[in-house]
C-alpha cells in the first residue's frame, strides 16, 4: 500500500521549457503537504510545504510579481 495519495492541484509551463507541477500530498499518518516540483529536462526539484511556509512563499512570489507589473516587466 502507498504511504502517500498525490493529487495534482496545478500545473504550470515556465520559462525556458521548465514545469512546475504542485500537488496536495496526505500520508498514511493524516499529515497534508504541498509538493512544489519543478522538472528542467531530465532533473527534477521538489519540496514539501506546510501550510504556514507555503502561505509565506506564496504571498513573497505575489509581492514580486505585482511589483513587475508596476515597473512594466513581464
Amino acid at each position: 500500500m502507498s504511504a502517500e495519495t498525490r493529487t495534482r492541484i496545478s500545473t504550470l509551463a515556465a520559462p525556458y521549457r521548465r514545469e512546475v507541477w504542485l500537488d496536495e500530498v496526505q500520508f498514511a499518518s493524516g499529515m497534508r503537504l504541498l509538493r512544489a516540483t519543478i522538472k528542467e529536462g531530465r532533473r527534477f526539484t521538489q519540496i514539501d510545504l506546510d501550510a504556514e511556509t507555503a502561505t509565506q512563499w506564496g504571498q513573497a512570489m505575489l509581492d514580486w510579481a505585482c511589483r513587475e507589473r508596476e515597473s512594466g516587466q513581464r
